[in-house]
């Protein structure tokens, strides 16, 4: 299924039914009185969230919404019916804004809804102008129209754990090893160019979501290798995994690089940057990186960061750094309910 992140939809609630003149015709009342009925509301536009969608691909296809205009009224006071309402299945985690980019919502639990735009009440039936003074309005009023309105909806990945790093570490290898999830694989950067859901099993029955961002470069924060639109789906994740590659340590400037991720997160976001992580150092399947391991150790030893050495190819070292990930988010769960 193609994975589709951000789209723009046109939405327009629907027309109030117009309200009904009208006069009771009945036999010996020679001078019946207005009975005209209101008009119906018409339908609402509604955005609701469902766990069963991971994707806006949907929307992409059919981008205008229409609601149906509320029955206009009818003699005997008989009010229109009111229209139904059109809901709109959005996945969970849908951020839902204006044509002026202003937040209207970020729905983040099933069935949540968001009434996006109301429909148009109902007119009055002539019946409802009816005075003392005037007996026999020949008058109703029309229905209130609908509101439209251009919506754009930005999907974020509701996943425990996103794995962030330079492109070409490993993320999808790592992920593609630790779960189900099957993204494309090669063997040059930016290959991943969407994000990436798992599930990761552990335990009895138990298990975690952990997200493939794709790889971030300097300037992601101001869009660089599709940096923005990959950033803003780590802002649900509770922990972040940060993948290196030290198979060429010595020609690179590993605390540099790290620092450089950081960076981005913060710039894009402060929030993203508080954000707890794991660090762990792949590849340690090839030499170059087990001859460059110790001084690795040292240099983010003395930064106090714990690292974890891995080989998402061949899975050594996997395990221990699953125990620690299920751990923190225990710690931090606990620390939200506290």
């Amino acid at each position: 299924m193609k994975f589709v992140d951000e789209v723009k939809i046109f939405v327009k609630s629907g027309d109030g039914g117009r309200g009904c003149v009208s006069f009771r015709r009945e036999k010996f009342v020679p001078k019946g009185g207005p009975d005209g009925g209101d008009g119906g509301k018409g339908g609402d536009i509604i955005l609701e969230a469902s766990t069963r969608l991971s994707t806006l691909l949907d929307l992409q296809y059919q981008q205008h919404y229409m609601a149906k205009r509320g029955g206009h009224g009818k003699g005997k006071n008989q009010q229109g019916r009111n229209a139904p309402d059109l809901i709109i299945t959005v996945p969970v985690g849908t951020l839902i804004k204006d044509e002026y980019n202003t937040v209207i919502k970020d729905i983040a639990s099933e069935g949540e809804r968001v009434t996006a735009a109301k429909g148009g009440k109902g007119g009055k039936g002539n019946a409802r102008f009816a005075t003392s003074t005037s007996r026999t309005p020949r008058y109703a009023e029309d229905g209130e129209a609908g509101k439209g309105k251009w919506l754009k909806l930005e999907l974020k990945l509701l996943a425990d754990i996103g794995i962030i790093g330079l492109p070409n570490t490993g993320k999808s290898t790592l992920i593609s090893k630790i779960s189900a999830a099957k993204p494309k694989i090669a063997e040059y950067p930016f290959t991943t160019l969407i994000p990436t859901l798992g599930v990761v099993s552990y335990g009895d029955y138990k298990s975690f979501v952990i997200a493939d961002i794709p790889g971030l470069i300097k300037g992601a924060h101001l869009g660089a290798g599709l940096g923005t639109r990959f950033l803003r789906h780590i802002e649900k994740n509770s922990l972040l995994l940060h993948l290196i590659d030290i198979s060429e340590a010595n020609h690179r400037d590993l605390i540099g690089d790290f620092n450089t991720i950081n960076n981005e997160l913060a710039l894009y976001s402060p929030s993203l940057a508080k954000k707890p992580q794991i660090i762990a150092i792949n590849k340690m399947d090839i030499s170059e990186s087990k001859d460059n391991f110790p001084m690795v150790k040292e240099r983010f030893k003395g930064l106090g960061m714990e690292i974890f050495p891995i080989s998402a190819i061949t899975g050594k070292g996997i395990k221990p750094l699953i125990d620690h990930i299920v751990k923190r988010l225990l710690e931090i769960k606990e620390e939200r309910e506290n």
